[in-house]
């Protein structure tokens, strides 16, 4: 077969032919820990740490990390990611692009859920038009945006209401051919279209689910190498328990008895679990420990570059920040940041200060775009910028930037609002939430009335990703309510031009209006932390900074 042209990390092409995806995952199977006495127990529960999701365990309403950590261990969609970000394929046999707006998907044969029933095209087709449904308004929707028969239309300025973004009924770009057969037709060319179906946003569902998705989503049955161990494993706020999934035929066959997901409230308790080996592997190190968890852990300490990238988002319905107004303060908000003495002294050289709004593991990365200077520390100029602000509209009330307290980032968000305090002479602090779930709550409803936190763990390895979910019109993750015809055009031109140097000229100057708009605030790019105990080996940390479960092995008690 002819393999499609799918650059690791970076840019995807299309080709006529069919893309059959395999390859190993970066780092398999690596010597690590416990020396040559180590004696695995193919059954041991692995220990890690995590957050409590955000809704009930649907794919495509779960955008945040302590959902996906799950859905991706439960669910087994058309492709995976391997360690180094390759599209590798799972329950897809294999992906024929016919041109950038024509994809045929041909399924394995005998793969089925954990409640006996096989895979087919159907269960992809019906979850996919059950997320893209307008009426469902799910917060994935968007990754279908492209699919014919999908809707984009603002309507009338004045008529809100007429505002349509989904699906009305069935999409009609998704055809089943056969039971294992079934095409995708895109209303646009989008060359990374392919490249996207690892993200579980495309994860199939049973039959079940349509009976009470809410209900399925508290228990959820999937396809993937775990599933959940019991009737009442996910208890909320504590942890939720997966075991191996003995029926599962890909590549991702667990090396281990499954996944115990602990909800820590604080990272520091996950950390000094780690430290006394009463938790396996953790993907976050508490800024308090940065300096010394490398000694602390030895070989045991993970601290690589990842495509996650942090920002704080200022949105445009609050007072201050609409129109030129909102312009200029964020600007001048941006300019008062100094970011090499906060990743210096705080995450002592876990963070890297942003130049662009994507990660410089993904192809297209830039530090030199046009008008980045607005990420540079300049505080006279910041001060003038807010004062012509203060000549459209005088600066009344409190600048507060919302953060979740189980997430670590207290110490950050302090500098930072200590640094707007001093340039400015306002008030500025931080809003502290107790869970990620309990902001994102605010956040997606719109009645935050402060700035928050912001960044984005990629969902698959492609530049696109970090700016159309972000940013474009409409988008399910655009928390600010940005919108900017030029961007969105520059997007859809970039996203159908099949040359990648092309698109990527078109996404940096896409990039340049982002740096102008501000619709969030870039800081720094974030390197995956973390470590492991004595009692595993075989750990290897992913492209995306989340750790490759299934490959973990664990000493017999």
């Amino acid at each position: 077969m002819k393999r499609n042209k799918i650059a690791v990390a970076g840019i995807a092409l299309f080709a006529t032919g069919a893309m059959v995806l395999a390859g190993c995952s970066a780092g398999e199977n690596p010597d690590q820990g416990g020396g040559s006495e180590f004696q695995a127990d193919p059954d041991a529960i692995i220990l890690t740490n995590g957050t409590e999701p955000e809704h009930p365990l649907i794919p495509t309403n779960t955008n945040e990390v302590g959902g996906g950590k799950i859905l991706d261990e439960i669910f087994a969609g058309l492709v995976y990611y391997d360690g180094d970000g390759a599209p590798v394929n799972d329950m897809a046999e294999e992906i024929t692009t016919e041109d950038p707006q024509n994809i045929t998907v041909k399924l394995k044969k005998g793969h089925t859920f954990t409640n006996g029933e096989e895979v087919t095209a159907d269960n992809f087709v019906k979850a996919w038009n059950y997320g893209a449904q307008a009426e469902n308004a799910h917060l994935s929707s968007y990754f279908f945006e492209d699919i014919e028969g999908f809707i984009n239309d603002p309507g009338d300025a004045a008529n809100p209401d007429d505002d349509i973004f989904g699906a009305q009924g069935d999409m009609s770009g998704l055809k089943i051919v056969d039971d294992h057969t079934f095409t995708i037709t895109l209303n646009k060319p989008a060359s990374d279209f392919a490249l996207r179906l690892g993200y579980s946003a495309y994860y199939p569902l049973p039959d079940v689910a349509f009976e009470d998705m809410e209900a399925f989503g508290e228990n959820p049955i999937g396809n993937g190498p775990y599933m959940l161990a019991e009737e009442g494993a996910w208890q909320h706020d504590v942890q939720i328990d997966l075991v191996r999934n003995d029926d599962y035929k890909g590549e991702r066959k667990p090396a281990n008895g499954g996944l115990t997901i602990k909800f820590y409230a604080t990272q520091d308790a996950a950390y000094a679990d780690l430290q006394g080996d009463q938790v396996d592997v953790i993907d976050e190190i508490p800024p308090v420990s940065l300096p010394t968890f490398q000694d602390d852990l030895g070989d045991r300490a993970v601290n690589q570059p990842s495509a996650v990238f942090q920002s704080f988002t200022i949105g445009q319905f609050l007072p201050h920040f609409s129109g030129e107004e909102g312009v200029l303060r964020r600007q001048a908000i941006s300019m008062a940041i100094d970011r090499e003495q906060i990743t210096e002294k705080i995450f002592f050289g876990t963070r890297t200060p942003a130049s662009d709004f994507t990660s410089p593991v993904i192809a297209g990365w830039s530090d030199s775009i046009p008008g980045a200077e607005v990420l540079e520390y300049n505080p006279d100029k910041a001060k003038e910028l807010w004062a012509e602000a203060d000549k459209i509209s005088p600066w009344e009330g409190e600048f507060q930037i919302a953060y979740n307290s189980d997430g670590g980032h207290q110490e950050w968000v302090d500098a930072v609002t200590n640094s707007i305090t001093n340039t400015f002479e306002i008030e500025a602090s931080g809003a502290p939430y107790p869970t990620l779930a309990v902001m994102r709550e605010q956040i997606n409803a719109r009645t935050i009335t402060t700035a928050a936190r912001s960044g984005w763990q990629a969902d698959y390895p492609g530049m696109y990703n970090f700016l159309g979910p972000l940013y474009a019109t409409n988008a399910g993750s655009n928390d600010g309510d940005y919108s900017n015809a030029e961007f969105d055009d520059l997007l859809e031109s970039g996203i159908s031009n099949p040359d990648a140097e092309a698109q990527i000229e078109e996404f940096t100057q896409a990039q340049e209006i982002l740096l102008n708009d501000l619709p969030a605030i870039p800081l720094w790019y974030q390197n995956a932390t973390g470590g492991y105990s004595q009692n595993v080996q075989n750990v290897t940390v992913g492209w995306n900074s989340v750790p490759i479960f299934h490959q973990i092995t664990k000493a017999a008690e």
